[in-house]
C-alpha cells in the first residue's frame, strides 16, 4: 500500500515551481488559487530516484536569483540611458512624437486600421468620455500576390479599398453626407474638419518614424517583399490611395502596438496621470512607456507637441542585453539563438516571449530523452504505469521537429491541479504523441516548463521594475498615493496561470520597489490596443493639429481657387 500522502518528487515538484503560498513567512499570498495536488496523489509506483534528480537538475538551471534579477535591473536602466542619448544601442528607445496620454474622458468617433501580417483589420471607435467606448471592425485576408506585389500602389490601394468597404457598410449615412459635401467658404472650420475621420494607422512592420503620421518602411517581415515600398513613407502611400477614392478619411497617426496598449489603458483605468507603461507579453515582448522630454537627449527630427513635457517612448525591449552581460544563458538558449533565423539578436526576447519558451522547453525535454538512465517518456512493461499501459512517443512527434512545442501546452500543465494530472496527460497524447504517459512523466514535464515560464516572469519583471524606476513615480510626493498603472497584453499575461502574479512576487525582491513600492503597481490587461489604442493617439494627434485662422483660410483658399477648380473639373469629367 502506498502513502496517501504526496511522493517525494510532488513534494519537490511544489517547492520548485511558483505557488501563491510560497515564503509566506517573507510575503503575504498574491492570489488565493490552491495549490497544485490540493488532494491525495494518485496511487502509483515510486517516482524513479533518476527521474526526480534529473528533474530537479533542469530546474535549478532556470533558476534567476533574487541578485540576478536586481543586477539586471540596474542593466536595465543602464541601456535605457544610453538609448536615450544616441542610436545603434540595444535599447533603440524609439520617439513616437506621441506627447499625451488620454485620461478616459476622451469623445468622438475615431478610426483605425492594423495591418499586422497576413490580415488587415478596419475599426471605428466611438469614444464614450467615460472611460467606455463601442468598437466595430471588420478582418481581411491579405491576397498572396499582394503581399508580393510588384509596386506599393497595388497593397495600399487594396488597403483603402477595405476602409472605403467599411464606411460604406458601417457608417453610411455619414460617408454619404461628405460626399453630398460642397464647397463653402461660410464656415471655415467646419469646412476643413466636417465628416472628416482622423485614423490611426498600426502598422507592425519595420520603420523610422520621424512624426506622428510619418516613417519609412526599413523593411519588410513577415512574408511580405515589395522592394518598392521600402524608404517610403508608408502613411503617405496609404493617404494617396485614400484621396484617390475620396474618402473622408485622414491618416492622423503612425501607431505601435505597445504604444496603442499604452494609451487603450490609460483611458479604460486612469488615475490622475493615465499609465506609464504598455507592454506586450505574447508571441513577442516589446514595451513603450513616457518619458520626460528633458530626458531625450538624441535629435529629434520630425514636428511635435512640447507642451507636455512628456514623449513616449518605444523602447523595442527584446533586443534588451543582446551583449548577455545579465542575462541568463543555459546550453539551451545557446542551441535556440544558434538554430533561429536572427542568432545574436533579440535575446530577451528569446528567453521571455510565447513564441520561444515552447522551443526552450523542447529541447530541455529532448536531452531529458536522451538520457538512456532515465526513463522518461518510456515503460519496460505496463507494470511501471499507474494507467496499466506503456508510455511510448511515435517517431512523428512534434517533439523531434523545431518549433514543435507550442507555449499553450505549458498554460495546460501550469492549470492542471488533478491528482493524476489527467487533463496534461491527455494533452501530451493528443498534441504531442506521447501515448499513455505516466504520471511521473507528466509530473517532470510540468515542473520543467514550469521553470521556464517562472524565468520569463522574472525577466518580465525587470522590464516594468526598470521603466517604473526611471519614471520616478515611486518617490514622487505628489503621486505617493495613486497607482502606477501598467497596461498589458498578450497570450502570456491572458493565458498563462500565475504569470502576473509571478511578476508581482518577483517586483517585491527589486531594490527600490519593494512591498510597498509592488502594492503600488497596478498591472492591468489592455485589450485591442491596436484598435482603441491607435483611435486614442489618431484623437491626440488630431489635438495637434495647427488651426488654421479664418483669414489664413480665405487668403490659402483665394490662392488656391484655380488650381481647386481646376481638379474638381477633372474630377466631375472623369465621372461621366
Amino acid at each position: 500500500m502506498f502513502s496517501p500522502q504526496l511522493s517525494s518528487f510532488s513534494s519537490f515538484f511544489l517547492s520548485a515551481t511558483y505557488s501563491p503560498v510560497a515564503s509566506a513567512d517573507r510575503h503575504p499570498p498574491i492570489c488565493e488559487n490552491p495549490p497544485p495536488f490540493p488532494t491525495s496523489a494518485p496511487v502509483s509506483r515510486p517516482l524513479a530516484m533518476s527521474l526526480e534528480a534529473e528533474t530537479k537538475s533542469f530546474v535549478s538551471k532556470f533558476e534567476y536569483s533574487d541578485e540576478d534579477v536586481n543586477k539586471a535591473v540596474k542593466e536595465f536602466l543602464r541601456q535605457m540611458g544610453e538609448g536615450l542619448e544616441k542610436d545603434g544601442t540595444s535599447l533603440s528607445q524609439i520617439p513616437t512624437y506621441v506627447t499625451a496620454v488620454p485620461n478616459g474622458t476622451e469623445k468622438g468617433l475615431y478610426m483605425a486600421v492594423d495591418l499586422g501580417g497576413t490580415n488587415f483589420r478596419v475599426c471605428s471607435i466611438q469614444l464614450n468620455g467615460d472611460t467606455t467606448f463601442n468598437l466595430t471592425y471588420t478582418k481581411v485576408a491579405i491576397p498572396k500576390d499582394l503581399m508580393v506585389a510588384k509596386t506599393a500602389k497595388e497593397l495600399f490601394a487594396f488597403l483603402a479599398k477595405q476602409v472605403e468597404l467599411f464606411l460604406v457598410t458601417h457608417h453610411g449615412d455619414h460617408f454619404e453626407r461628405h460626399v453630398r459635401r460642397r464647397l463653402t467658404v461660410s464656415s471655415p472650420d467646419g469646412f476643413k474638419d466636417e465628416n472628416v475621420f482622423r485614423l490611426g494607422f498600426t502598422f507592425s512592420f519595420p520603420v523610422q518614424q520621424v512624426g506622428i503620421n510619418k516613417g519609412t518602411l526599413i523593411r519588410w517581415t513577415k512574408g511580405f517583399d515589395i522592394p518598392d515600398a521600402v524608404g517610403k513613407d508608408v502613411c503617405a502611400l496609404l493617404q494617396t490611395e485614400i484621396d484617390k477614392l475620396h474618402l473622408p478619411v485622414k491618416v492622423a497617426a503612425l501607431v505601435n502596438d505597445t504604444v496603442g496598449t499604452l494609451m487603450a489603458r490609460s483611458y479604460t483605468s486612469p488615475g490622475k496621470t493615465g499609465a506609464v507603461l504598455g507592454a506586450i507579453f505574447g508571441t513577442g515582448t516589446n514595451g513603450a512607456y513616457v518619458e520626460k522630454l528633458s530626458n531625450l537627449k538624441k535629435p529629434l527630427t520630425g514636428e511635435y507637441d512640447n507642451s507636455t513635457g512628456d514623449m513616449v517612448i518605444n523602447t523595442e525591449w527584446g533586443s534588451f542585453d543582446n551583449q548577455l552581460n545579465v542575462l541568463p544563458n543555459t546550453s539551451w538558449d545557446i542551441e535556440l539563438d544558434k538554430t533561429s533565423v536572427n542568432p545574436g539578436i533579440q535575446m530577451y526576447e528569446k528567453r521571455v516571449s510565447g513564441m520561444f519558451l515552447g522551443e526552450i522547453l523542447r529541447l530541455a525535454i529532448l536531452d531529458l530523452l536522451k538520457n538512456p538512465k532515465v526513463a522518461f517518456f518510456k515503460d519496460e512493461n505496463s507494470s511501471s504505469n499507474d494507467w496499466k499501459s506503456t508510455t511510448h512517443i511515435a517517431p512523428n512527434s512534434s517533439i523531434y521537429e523545431q518549433w514543435g512545442i507550442d507555449t499553450a501546452i505549458m498554460s495546460v500543465a501550469a492549470a492542471d491541479n488533478t491528482p493524476e494530472l489527467s487533463i496534461l496527460r491527455q494533452e501530451l497524447e493528443s498534441t504531442l504523441n506521447v501515448y499513455s504517459p505516466a504520471h511521473d512523466d507528466a509530473q517532470a514535464f510540468k515542473a520543467i516548463a514550469g521553470a521556464v515560464a517562472r524565468r520569463a516572469a522574472r525577466l518580465a519583471a525587470v522590464a516594468i521594475a526598470a521603466i517604473v524606476l526611471q519614471t520616478g513615480k515611486l518617490t514622487d510626493p505628489e503621486s505617493k498615493d495613486e497607482p502606477i498603472d501598467i497596461g498589458v497584453d498578450g497570450s502570456l499575461v491572458e493565458h498563462y496561470p500565475y504569470f502576473r502574479d509571478m511578476i508581482t512576487e518577483t517586483l517585491r525582491v527589486i531594490d527600490g520597489v519593494g512591498e510597498e513600492g509592488a502594492k503600488r503597481i497596478r498591472i492591468g490587461v489592455a485589450k485591442d490596443g491596436s484598435g482603441v489604442g491607435a483611435a486614442l493617439i489618431a484623437l491626440v494627434a488630431a489635438g495637434m493639429e495647427k488651426n488654421t485662422s479664418t483669414a489664413d483660410y480665405f487668403r490659402e483658399l483665394r490662392s488656391s481657387a484655380p488650381v481647386t477648380l481646376t481638379s474638381v473639373m477633372e474630377d466631375d469629367a472623369a465621372d461621366e
